[in-house]
């Protein structure tokens, strides 16, 4: 990818150099090319070296690390500087599970997150936005008919990676804020979940705007994914996505798991006090337990009266 590339730019179709050996080349990536990088029809370019990563968004398939599916750890993009999480106020309804894991995904990435609440039409934000009051998570509200102004004054000079279940709106955003992109949307099922319409992750250009100077973005649309597995993140590491928590853990014991069997666990204390929201805590814990292999990271937990307990 060329962040530096403009409009007129040509686009280079290039292969990877066999002395790369199994490095392999992800979207986001800065490499150098060699060859024809004419952008002709039928030209060829080889990648001959990838620059060093400055951040690396990753996922696993599962949380968790005991088993091989739950080891396979998946480099998503490369250099983001980014993550904007999309995620639907309506059909479906909102998962703050998702969007925890994805909060602990961009802290360990060391990239910064940005909540994009799509179907603003179908259903107020409160509830989302008061389960995340304490760590001032910045947001942005879409409606079908709304500006999307506000969204690419944040994208403007970043590389940003969209990530989100499907069904939510991420490949209508997409095509808004891109109009030649022509991703494919789909619908939302009955049951509440969406075609993957997205196959593949992408980069593109933000185009420029009339009115704005610099640099307008990237963005890199990814596929939808319905989990957004963490066992590649250190237990140390999970707890950082919660920031809200870390304070309580001062004056835990020595060696404490912060799990709900730990008597002397201080989480219990700090939300007892009204410092943090119970529903925050349980949901460290889910994760907790899931990196041990307890529970389905891939199926939505749901606790009875809570719309926005699902992961």
């Amino acid at each position: 990818m060329f962040p530096d590339a403009g409009p007129d730019d040509p686009t280079v179709t290039a292969m990877r150099a066999r002395e790369l050996g199994r490095k392999s080349v992800v979207v986001g990536d800065r490499v150098s090319l060699v060859g024809d990088t004419s952008g002709a029809p039928g030209a060829l370019a080889r990648i001959v070296r990838i620059a060093e990563r400055r951040s690396v968004l990753r996922r696993t398939a599962e949380d968790d690390a005991t088993t091989a599916e739950g080891r396979l750890e998946r480099v998503v993009v490369a250099n983001a500087d980014q993550l904007v999480i999309v995620s639907a106020l309506a059909d479906p309804p909102p998962r703050t599970g998702f969007i925890d894991r994805c909060l602990v995904a961009a802290y360990d990435a060391d990239i910064e997150p940005l909540l994009c609440l799509t179907k603003a039409d179908l259903a107020g934000p409160e509830a989302v936005l008061g389960y995340y009051t304490e760590l001032e998570l910045p947001y942005v509200l879409i409606r079908p008919d709304s500006d999307l102004a506000a969204l690419r004054a944040l994208l403007a000079g970043r590389v940003s990676v969209l990530v989100g279940h499907s069904g939510v709106g991420k490949s209508t955003l997409v095509n808004r804020l891109v109009p030649e992109a022509d991703r494919a949307v789909g619908t939302v099922s009955a049951i509440g979940r969406g075609r993957h319409t997205s196959t593949s992750a992408v980069a593109l250009r933000l185009p420029p705007q009339p009115d704005a100077d610099g640099d307008p973005g990237w963005i890199i649309d990814t596929p939808g994914v319905r989990s957004f597995g963490l066992a590649h993140v250190s237990a140390e590491s999970l707890l950082h996505g919660f920031p809200d928590l870390v304070e309580a853990t001062v004056d835990c014991p020595a060696n404490c798991q912060h799990t709900a069997e730990e008597a002397d666990c201080a989480l219990d204390a700090w939300v007892a006090g009204g410092k943090a929201d119970p529903r925050r805590l349980a949901s460290y814990r889910r994760l907790l337990a899931s990196r041990s292999g307890e529970g389905d990271p891939r199926e939505p937990e749901r606790n009875p009266g809570d719309p926005l307990a699902g992961s």
